[in-house]
C-alpha cells in the first residue's frame, strides 16, 4: 500500500479532480451511509480550506476549517469524515489535529466551535472541545455545539 499523502488547498487552489473528488467522499459518508439527504455543496466550501489526507488517489479522510465569522464567531471544522474503508487507522484523530494546527497557524486563534454528531463527542472531547447546553438533532441524528477555548 502506498504512503498516506496529507494535503490542505483554499478552494481556489483545488483542481477539478480534487473538488470531484471531495463531493464523491463526503456523499458516500454523509449521504448514503449516514442517510442524510441534504444539499452537501451548501455553498461555504468557497470560504474554506480544505484538509485531506489522500492514498492510491483516493480521498481517505477530509474536512473543512472555517476562519472566526464565517459559521460562527468563532473558526470553525466541518464535514469531518473518514473513508469506511479507513476506518480504525486513527485518521480521524490525525485530522482534527492537524485542523486544529491550520486554524491556530493560519487564523491566529486557539477558539473553535464544531457540531459534533452525539457519538463523538468522547473523540471531540480529547482536543479540548467541551460540549455546550446547545443540542439539537440534525438530519434526525442527534448533535451537540462544542466549543475549545484558548487556555
Amino acid at each position: 500500500m502506498s504512503q498516506v499523502v496529507w494535503k490542505i488547498k483554499s478552494f481556489e487552489e483545488l483542481s477539478t479532480k480534487e473538488l470531484y473528488e471531495i463531493l464523491k467522499v463526503r456523499q458516500e459518508v454523509f449521504v448514503v451511509e449516514q442517510t442524510c439527504y441534504y444539499l452537501d455543496a451548501d455553498g461555504s466550501d468557497k470560504k474554506a480550506a480544505h484538509i485531506w489526507a489522500e492514498q492510491n488517489d483516493q480521498i481517505i479522510a477530509y474536512c473543512r476549517v472555517f476562519e472566526p465569522g464565517i459559521k460562527y464567531a468563532e473558526a470553525s471544522i466541518g464535514r469531518v469524515l473518514t473513508h469506511p474503508s479507513y476506518r480504525n487507522l486513527n485518521l480521524g484523530k490525525i485530522l482534527v489535529r492537524i485542523a486544529i494546527d491550520t486554524i491556530e497557524g493560519r487564523f491566529r486563534t486557539t477558539d473553535i466551535k464544531i457540531s459534533a454528531q452525539d457519538y463523538l463527542l468522547k473523540f471531540y472531547s480529547d482536543f479540548g472541545f467541551i460540549a455546550t447546553e446547545h443540542k439539537y438533532l440534525e438530519d434526525d441524528i442527534p448533535h451537540t455545539e462544542m466549543v475549545r477555548c484558548s487556555k
